[in-house]
């Protein structure tokens, strides 16, 4: 690698050192987050407190941590945004293995699973030199393209309110989801429309400072939680909205940290104020579920899922990429979720590329080879997004580390429109930017001279 490729902050200052300083607070956070699920008995049959191996757990951590150093000296980029969430993913693998009830190779695990993420985090957090733009969109087509993608977006919700419209409970949504039968080519359009082009129009019209247009974006994002019944098109506006306004007080790898951070924070506060009886069970805990333990424990206990299943079962070699299966043999006659949905008692299980692409396809002692392989993917993610500002990658790219945290790499790229939002980032002329830059520039000059 060259200097035009790898791109580090320069020195190590006050400023690193406060975004060190962040992150390991956030990893104290987790850890008491964490140690809140288990304690609780939230995975019976996979995981269970054991108060003996708790100093083995903070051990891990501890060993681990030293890595949020990376995250202080590089720049930032969609990477430093997926690769943050995936650190916190498998820091919590490395609490929970600690108290793991299943039966396979634990020492193995551990090892891969931290070679995994040295070979991962290297290219998304250093690897950020642009592309030459080949393409370049028209500006003008660039600033009605928003426009279009909110009346493509009504257009596939109305298409999609024929097939399925219910309001149901959270409580609910599971049952109900499984009698979804939306043709294919809607139920892709559904997933990239609401995963990437509306959060690329709302990160455009923040851009531009067209605040109308940019509730509208969150207002039909919202509106596809009738007909998908999942919980990501429920809080995606809020989290959205979320990242806007941290966006509005630092800059984005703080923001970053502070996505993950504050959420978690108020989570354990909560959970802590139940526990002395301060606040009623329910809400608390329905908070604390949603957000702690879906956002920390389920990401990482896929992680303990896939490890036990594919210690004792045939590994699928990618299998699971439904254009592979046309041209090799496979194991599996159903996706993977139904299998571990079958396997264990925790419903529909995806799980991340860590999980997907690495311990399912290729067994643990080549995970570590298929994470610096996606690692590549996300920087290609990098450099085709470099030159635009920072917090427009973030916004556009907000909902995608909950995806990727959650799906294949595979699934990502193009049933939730990731590689889309890549070939949009390419095409996006920077002198949009620099126009709108230019113009709020001129805009406050003209207010402080008006006020003088």
């Amino acid at each position: 690698m060259n200097d035009r490729v790898i791109q580090l902050e320069p020195g190590f200052g006050w400023r690193q050192a406060k975004l060190a300083l962040l992150a390991y607070a956030h990893v104290v956070v987790c850890c008491i987050s964490l140690y809140c699920i288990t304690i609780i008995d939230s995975f019976p049959g996979v995981i269970a407190f054991d108060k003996a191996h708790l100093a083995s757990a903070i051990v891990n951590v501890l060993a681990f941590s030293p890595l949020v150093i990376l995250f202080a000296i590089s720049r930032f980029s969609f990477g430093y945004l997926v690769g943050f969430y995936f650190y916190i993913m498998v820091l919590g693998y490395l609490w929970l293995i600690e108290f793991s009830v299943l039966d396979y190779d634990h020492r193995l695990a551990l090892a891969s699973i931290v070679l995994s993420a040295l070979a991962f985090l290297a290219p998304v957090l250093f690897i950020t030199a642009p592309v030459r733009q080949a393409i370049v969109m028209p500006a003008r087509a660039f600033h009605m393209m928003p426009s279009v993608i909110l009346i493509a977006s009504v257009a596939i919700i109305g298409i999609g309110s024929l097939y399925n419209l219910k309001l149901v409970d959270l409580a609910e949504i599971y049952k109900y989801r499984a009698e979804l039968a939306l043709p294919g080519v809607l139920r892709y359009a559904v997933w990239i429309v609401s995963n990437a082009l509306l959060p690329f129009a709302f990160a455009c019209f923040v851009a531009s400072k067209r605040i109308w247009q940019a509730g509208a974006a969150l207002l039909l994002m919202l509106m596809f939680y009738p007909i998908m019944l999942t919980k990501m098109a429920l809080f995606a506006p809020v989290w959205l909205l979320f990242l806007a306004l941290i966006c509005k007080l630092a800059e984005a790898r703080v923001t970053t940290i502070l996505s993950f951070f504050l959420p978690i924070l108020i989570g354990t506060i909560l959970f802590f104020l139940v526990k002395a009886e301060v606040l009623p069970i329910k809400p608390a805990l329905v908070y604390f579920g949603t957000v702690n333990t879906r956002m920390v424990a389920i990401p990482s206990l896929a992680l303990e899922v896939y490890n036990n299943y594919f210690s004792a079962h045939p590994l699928t070699h990618f299998c699971q990429i439904n254009a592979l299966k046309l041209l090799v043999a496979c194991a599996y006659d159903e996706p993977i979720w139904a299998v571990m949905a079958k396997a264990y008692d925790l419903g529909a299980f995806n799980a991340s590329l860590f999980a997907t692409e690495g311990v399912a396809s290729v067994g643990l002692v080549l995970a570590p080879v298929s994470a610096l392989g996606c690692g590549l993917i996300i920087a290609l993610g990098n450099r085709l997004s470099s030159g635009l500002p920072s917090q427009f990658v973030l916004l556009s790219a907000g909902l995608l580390p909950q995806v990727l945290l959650n799906v294949p790499l595979s699934t990502a790229l193009l049933t939730n429109g990731t590689g889309l939002l890549f070939l949009l980032w390419y095409i996006t002329p920077r002198s949009a930017f620099d126009q709108t830059a230019s113009t709020t520039a001129a805009t406050e000059r003209l207010r402080h001279a008006s006020a003088a």
